[in-house]
Parts: C-alpha cells; structure tokens; sequence
C-alpha cells in the first residue's frame, strides 16, 4: 500500500492513496479535518465494516449501523490517544444481544487492522445500542 501527500499551502495538505482517491487535511480543523481526526475516522470506519459484514453474514436484518467515537488525547506534545471509545448503534429487525456483542468484539479483537495497530498504545474501549424496527 502507498501513499502520498502534497503540501498545498500554510498548513493544509492532499493526500492521495494508492486506489486514486484524494482527501484535504490540515493542522487547523477550519478548512479540513486533522491528521488525527483522520485516525480516529479510520478505527471507526474499519470497525465498522467489519460489524456490519458479520452481521450480515449472519444473516441479520441490519438497517444501519452507526459508530460514535470518543478519544481523549494526552494534554502534552505529542498529543497522543490514550483512550478511545466506540458506541456502536445498530439498527435493524431480529438482532439480538449475542449477535452484536458477537461482531463488536470479533472487530475489536480479531479482525479491525486499524483497531490492532491502536491497541499497543491506547486504551479502546467498546458498546453498542440495538434499535428495533
């Protein structure tokens, strides 16, 4: 996998990934999200993907499947994630419990590349919601 990323200006930068796509970044969240937002959408997003495909192979009912993070970063250079939490809110007919605590934690301990990088230096946390249709 490769990558690369192009100064444009003051401190915003393009970044352009091996499948061709693009995505603006910057130091300041006014015009672009940050580096680190970058990150913590990328644990989210990888999470994500892995929850929803074992449901679905499952065969779970799933409507939508939506991951709200929240991270706390270290007060000093470098500002660092110490701690992470993923709330999972998934919604859908017949899910149970088992299920989706099931996907949630195969994600976080087996399958989220993202997720394993993560873990040797911050604390990451997991739980989940089920919506009823």
């Amino acid at each position: 996998m490769t990558a690369k990323v192009k100064w444009l200006e003051n401190d915003t930068f393009v970044a352009e990934t091996q499948s061709g796509h693009t995505l603006v970044m910057s130091g300041s969240t006014e015009k672009s999200p940050s580096p680190m937002e970058l990150v913590l959408a990328g644990l989210g997003g990888c999470s994500s993907i892995d929850v929803v495909s074992i449901l679905k192979k499952g065969r779970a009912d799933i409507r939508s499947c939506v991951v709200e993070l929240e991270a706390e970063r270290a007060d000093s250079v470098p500002k660092v994630f110490q701690k992470i939490h993923l709330r999972f809110v998934v919604t859908g007919s017949g899910l149970t419990e088992k299920a989706v605590e099931r996907a949630v934690s195969l994600s976080a301990d087996k399958y989220c590349s993202v997720s394993m990088m993560l873990e040797h230096s911050v604390k990451i946390s997991h739980s989940f919601e089920i919506i009823p249709l």
